[in-house]
């Protein structure tokens, strides 16, 4: 069972990274005059220093040895740092060209494509409702497809990264930091070179004033800090308290894009989010009806 002081602050952790995440666009917008490309080679550049400075101040560097001596593990992985390196960047040059309402919707998006998944390649089952929210989701984005011309290709692109790289992740038994460190491992020989030749060239916007590097270093911390306070809270809350909080996120970029970025929200959007939100309620419930079956057959759950 999860004590009080425990579960508050898994909601602190929690609540802390879902907030950086969500407020993390307006920091991208700063990164506009650079390239995303570059921008993500330092975000997976400088976020390794302070994934292997935690692991190592709470004494867990040793977890990652038995997943480096694994050949399928390291396989995954580094799929997943792919995946997780075209979200990055996609999702940078999607703020930067005045894109962040498609980015919102993918997150709205993303939870209902994760039950897809699991369903379709893990064996999960889904509930009446959780397929209901579905079919809601699939008739919104053909909805904007047919009613409003455009394919919402950008927004898909970000859930089914997002969504893949969730599922690999799922196979590979080790904890969210600890793969964290491992998949940035992987890429930091194509980041460095990547940094190191345009530095070369002239085409790197390192060196070129304080601001950028600045920028750029930050990239690092804002990219690992979210994700480890995300890991000790996840440990401390139940799942269907992170499923819900998980909306946070979108939610925020859907209003800094309206109301900051002044992005236009068009009538068909409008529909569509509004179908998003309605399945996203069902999906909640979902949740909340399973997590009410587990607690009235307590010999049923599974041990953590």
């Amino acid at each position: 069972m999860t004590t009080q002081p425990s579960s508050r602050s898994g909601f602190f952790f929690a609540f802390s990274a879902y907030l950086i995440w969500g407020l993390m666009p307006l920091f991208w917008k700063l990164t506009g005059h650079i390239d995303p490309i570059e921008v993500t080679a330092h975000r997976a550049f400088w976020s390794l220093p302070v994934a292997g400075a935690v692991l190592w101040a709470i004494g867990r560097t040793a977890d990652i040895l038995p997943t480096l001596k694994s050949p399928r593990k390291m396989g995954v992985l580094f799929l997943c740092s792919c995946l997780i390196s075209a979200n990055w960047g996609v999702f940078i040059w999607a703020i930067t060209v005045e894109r962040t309402l498609e980015t919102a919707l993918a997150y709205y998006i993303n939870p209902l494509l994760t039950v897809l998944l699991g369903f379709v390649f893990l064996g999960d089952r889904f509930s009446r409702l959780q397929l209901i929210a579905i079919l809601i989701a699939a008739a919104a984005v053909l909805m904007l497809t047919i009613v409003g011309g455009q394919f919402p290709l950008l927004s898909l692109f970000l859930a089914a990264t997002f969504g893949i790289y969730g599922l690999l992740r799922k196979t590979v038994e080790v904890g969210p930091t600890q793969g964290f460190l491992v998949e940035i491992l992987l890429i930091f020989p194509f980041t460095l070179a990547y940094i190191i030749w345009i530095q070369i060239t002239g085409s790197g916007e390192f060196l070129k004033g304080e601001i950028n590097w600045l920028l750029l270093v930050l990239a690092g911390p804002a990219t690992a800090v979210p994700l480890i306070l995300y890991a000790f809270g996840a440990k401390r809350l139940r799942l269907s308290t992170i499923g819900l909080m998980q909306f946070m996120v979108p939610t925020m970029l859907f209003l800094i894009s309206i109301f900051i970025f002044g992005e236009p929200l068009e009538r068909v959007q409008l529909y569509a989010f509004v179908m998003i939100w309605i399945a996203l309620v069902l999906y909640a419930w979902s949740i909340l009806t399973a997590e009410r079956k587990q607690k009235s057959h307590p010999l049923e759950k599974r041990m953590a």
